[in-house]
């Protein structure tokens, strides 16, 4: 059977290489996400709609999502609420309102993608509003299906995965917190392989998976695999003590709730002690897929000098961010404090006569503003951008009031252009998935 299925949250890691396998095996994808501008231009043969769980509370509101729809696969999940999630939203209010408007659309089959360790024993709301969405699942005349993935691991990385390739690569050591947290990593062509089986006639019906794959490794060992695949040399892997990572955690909840996803959070750390293993349930027979261990994908999945990037700048990137954010607003206010005077007395000696006090006050104050405002998430990239631009003004200006600090020993002309470069760094890696 094919038809035209619904895939939702088809911007996101598993969503997005859901869509492609159904695609690729002759079913027309309609692509439902919350943003849709930049993923639509990634794969445009797609019919994108938006959906935002937030917003379709109601059976009437997926009416015209639902139209035509034959099958839908919902792919949607957040970690942790904040910057614009809410596990409410979206395990919840959401699904409750889709599967009410699926029994109107007379849209019979719903492939729910879950997660191992979606129960309310985790001790997290991730978790209790995952084993919400799967209750009202399965309390639904639904034809449906409900697969629990442990990890999902692909050549591509996001999120947890992400953050285990970055402590892979990380220089000296790997420092991981506990380290004994068991996955059984599944790779996201086998998941997608499921998926694909699953809307088929005579797939299993009215079912839950756990899906792990057949290898069990170590949070430790995951570490260690991929360091090695990276082809960077091996490393100890060291235990850093729970007491220690808790700032780091708490900052990383803080900056979850300004909009600054990240894995390191204490919804993470709770789910991985909680189970990320799942249990067997024979998942691949009854769907017919060939299930690959770690190993074997690493094998069979050679990395790239992209990957090795990728995994070294993933935290150079925020230290990056944190200092150019830092450099101008400090510059904006030593400007504005002890600096006053040196400001003004230098623009005096550009010849900008009795301009030089404006001139120091507005440009102490666009260094402020501009620092503070590249910590705004939505704001970042351009913020960088027009950071360099002004910059380029800046060297301008000063190029043709006072040539002579080009050849100043302390190069105050000359230090700026290595934070230009910054500035380009942090635009050019903005990208989140």
């Amino acid at each position: 059977m094919t038809g035209r299925v619904l895939v939702l949250g088809a911007n996101g890691f598993i969503g997005s290489h859901v869509a492609a396998a159904l695609a690729s095996d002759g079913w027309t994808v309609r692509a439902g996400a919350r943003r849709m501008a930049e993923p639509a231009r990634r794969a445009p043969a797609f019919d994108w709609v938006s959906a935002d769980f937030s917003k379709l509370t109601t059976a009437e509101a997926w009416g015209p999502v639902l139209d035509g729809v034959d099958a839908v696969v919902n792919c949607v999940g957040v970690l942790q609420d904040g910057g614009g999630d809410s596990t409410r939203a979206a395990h919840v209010d959401g699904p409750r309102a889709l599967i009410a408007a699926c029994r109107a659309a007379d849209v019979r089959r719903l492939v729910h993608i879950s997660a191992v360790g979606a129960d309310d024993a985790a001790g997290t709301d991730y978790a209790r509003t995952k084993a919400e969405t799967e209750r009202l699942v399965q309390a639904s005349s639904l034809d449906w299906l409900i697969l629990r993935p442990s990890l999902v691991v692909d050549r591509a990385a996001f999120g947890g995965t992400g953050l285990i390739r970055a402590l892979a690569a990380f220089p000296l050591f790997s420092p991981v917190v506990g380290g004994d947290q068991t996955f059984r990593p599944i790779p996201l062509s086998d998941l997608c392989g499921a998926v694909v089986a699953a809307v088929k006639p005579g797939a299993p019906s009215q079912a839950s998976f756990d899906m792990p794959g057949p290898e069990a490794v170590s949070m430790a060992e995951t570490v260690r695999l991929y360091r090695g695949w990276l082809g960077l040399k091996p490393a100890p892997v060291v235990r850093v003590p729970r007491a220690l990572a808790a700032p780091a955690l708490a900052v990383g909840d803080l900056l979850g709730r300004l909009g600054w996803s990240s894995p390191i959070r204490t919804t993470a750390i709770k789910q991985m002690d909680h189970d990320v293993s799942g249990q067997d349930s024979g998942w691949a027979e009854a769907l017919g897929v060939r299930s690959r261990g770690f190993t074997d994908f690493l094998a069979q999945t050679p990395a790239s000098v992209q990957d090795v990037w990728h995994a070294r700048l993933w935290f150079v990137r925020p230290v990056a961010i944190v200092t150019l954010g830092l450099f101008w607003l400090i510059t904006g206010l030593i400007s504005f404090g002890p600096g006053w005077s040196r400001a003004v007395a230098i623009l005096h000696e550009g010849g900008y006569g009795r301009w030089a006090g404006p001139i120091a006050w507005w440009g102490a104050l666009l260094d402020v503003v501009l620092g503070l405002m590249l910590f705004v998430r939505p704001w970042t990239a351009r913020v960088a951008v027009f950071m360099c631009l002004a910059t380029v003004g800046y060297l301008i200006a000063g190029t043709l009031s006072l040539p002579h600090y080009w050849i100043d020993p302390l190069g105050p002309w000359l230090k700026v252009l290595p934070m230009m470069a910054l500035c380009l760094f942090v635009a050019a890696t903005d990208a989140r998935r």
